[in-house]
């Protein structure tokens, strides 16, 4: 036969390891559906330098390429991408730039410039 004391001293001992274990436990469950929610909406990372420079080549190689008789709408939608990515690797590497800035024309031209001037002596190589 159990005496009513250690009755009461197994219920005790229940509730307390049910308390002990319950940080623990969650916890558990916390990181566990962080990992699964990380997972499904991972985070845009950076991209790696190599592959931006890459883009700066392409890029500007492309408009130096562009026909005389190309839409003007296809020569724009080169300038504009090769000045995001001339921004995207002045954040990379770094430098000053005021490009998103400048207005367009011969001022955002002379800061496109500035620009390649600046990651040319980062490191980055421009011009292939």
């Amino acid at each position: 036969m159990v005496t009513p004391l250690a009755e009461i001293f197994g219920t005790v001992a229940v509730v307390a390891a049910l308390i002990a274990w319950t940080g623990p436990t969650a916890r558990w469950f916390h990181r566990r559906w962080a990992r699964r929610r990380a997972a499904a909406n991972p985070q845009p990372g950076r991209r790696p330098l190599q592959v931006v420079a890459a883009d700066v080549r392409r890029l500007g190689r492309q408009i130096s390429l562009v026909p005389a008789g190309a839409p003007m709408a296809r020569r724009r939608a080169l300038v504009a991408a090769y000045d995001d990515v001339l921004r995207e690797a002045a954040v990379l590497l770094d430098v000053p730039n005021d490009l998103g800035t400048a207005p367009v024309g011969p001022a955002r031209d002379a800061a496109r410039l500035r620009l390649l001037a600046e990651l040319e002596e980062a490191g980055l190589a421009v011009d292939a």
